[in-house]
């Protein structure tokens, strides 16, 4: 495979280089004094901008295309003297670990089903990405961020690349809101923490979701009434043919329940690298959801509550209700509630009058999978080394030693006999790898 980005160059009568990264990214090196190189990332957010990015890919003087080798060579000539580039966002060069083979792939995983890749890669940089893509590019692929929506099948016969580019770099302050951006590696939860230490408020009802970073927004992951997009501003990602870098608003995201335009049209076309975030100081309180209402009533802070102890209320319901991946193997939630339409939800209610459910959009009734699982009697239900937690029947358990296939047969006939008794399909919230 040959990638088009990124591409060198070289302005003409001066030290200047330049790395494109994609049709409006460009990382640009100035010297400075003798010997030194100042670091400029820049993205083209209008016109002219975009003109400029386009004529460096041209190639026309004064400009002059380089090779990778030439540009290092000159590179090298000068040592750094600042940069402060956004997480994982170092063009070139990359580190080129070595692939780790018949690497197990359970221990990275929430679930810990076992299974191995061909080869893995752990990949820190934009750089990292973009070498990975291209290396071995015979063979499949798969970016694994915290492994905690994945339950493996079997083993993944070819590449995959674990994500770490880590960092957070808050590129934008006034005074209230913040934007902030995040490496895709980083912990989800220790985000969240991170944020509401330093003040940015709005992502505690999110508190203590496993994963990554990288995997929120395609997830649109979501709890007590916040979903990702309701703090998002945009995510880069790198194109796994091209090597090219773009960024995505919202609505190129194409966001819904659980699930985004990289689970749908653009699946298995991306490799998300960092997530920026819009936050405020003064961010509302969302504590409208019962459960939150209850424990912040039992901690006596019913008043004058601030967002971190939302979060930590948030935690202790989560703590009370969901395993630990570290004593029992899971992956949360497995299940989405589903979301049926007016009249299939009074039928429903028709015949069980108690059923749990929520307004959704368009006039849609959402339910509650949880209680549809608990009232058809699978909740704490165990089948050899896997089976349904005895405190809430969202989730699939590994008692140790349960392989994907065993998990994924409990789980298609949780779904068969929900369907036969309510008339509603569970969809799977988890992704199944080699299904």
């Amino acid at each position: 495979m040959s990638m088009d980005f990124p591409q060198f160059r070289k302005l003409e009568g001066a030290p200047n280089l330049y790395i494109i990264e994609g049709p409006k990214h460009v990382t640009e090196w100035q010297p400075m004094g003798d010997g030194k190189w100042v670091v400029h990332q820049h993205y083209a957010s209008d016109y002219p901008r975009y003109q400029w990015v386009t004529e460096l890919l041209q190639g026309d003087d004064p400009v002059r295309a380089l090779t990778a080798d030439a540009w290092e060579a000159l590179y090298r000539e000068r040592s750094e003297a600042s940069a402060d580039p956004a997480p994982g966002r170092m063009p070139w060069p990359p580190m080129r670990s070595p692939w780790q083979e018949e690497a197990a792939v359970g221990p990275l995983t929430t679930f810990g089903a076992a299974g191995h890749a061909q080869c893995l890669a752990e990949v820190a940089s934009d750089a990292d990405v973009r070498w990975a893509l291209e290396d071995r590019g015979e063979l499949p692929l798969m970016v694994l961020g915290g492994g905690s929506n994945v339950l493996m099948h079997r083993d993944w016969t070819g590449r995959m690349l674990h994500m770490n580019i880590r960092g957070v770099q808050k590129i934008a302050d006034d005074g209230d809101a913040v934007e902030v951006v995040v490496g895709a590696g980083e912990s989800w939860h220790a985000w969240v923490m991170h944020a509401l230490d330093a003040g940015w408020n709005g992502l505690e009802n999110l508190a203590l979701i496993p994963g990554s970073v990288g995997a929120s927004p395609m997830q649109n992951i979501g709890a007590y009434g916040v979903e990702v997009k309701d703090r998002f501003a945009w995510l880069e990602a790198i194109h796994r043919e091209t090597g090219a870098l773009e960024r995505f608003d919202a609505e190129r995201c194409a966001f819904g329940y659980r699930d985004s335009v990289f689970k749908q049209a653009e699946k298995d076309t991306w490799v998300i690298v960092r997530v920026a975030f819009r936050l405020q100081r003064s961010a509302a309180l969302n504590t409208h959801y019962g459960a939150i209402q209850a424990e912040l009533q039992t901690r006596g802070w019913d008043a004058g509550t601030t967002h971190l102890q939302v979060a930590e209320a948030v935690m202790a319901i989560r703590q009370s209700k969901l395993p630990d991946p570290r004593d029992i193997g899971n992956a949360g939630s497995f299940f989405k509630n589903p979301v049926v339409s007016k009249e299939a939800f009074e039928r429903i209610q028709r015949e069980h009058p108690e059923v749990a459910h929520y307004p959704a959009p368009d006039g849609k009734v959402k339910l509650a999978a949880g209680w549809l699982i608990d009232r058809a009697g699978w909740k704490g239900h165990r089948r050899g080394a896997c089976g349904v937690h005895d405190r809430q029947a969202l989730v699939l358990v590994n008692h140790g030693g349960a392989t994907g296939a065993e998990v994924w047969a409990l789980a298609l006939d949780i779904m068969a006999d929900v369907e036969s008794k309510y008339g509603v399909r569970l969809e799977p919230e988890v992704n199944q790898v080699g299904l």
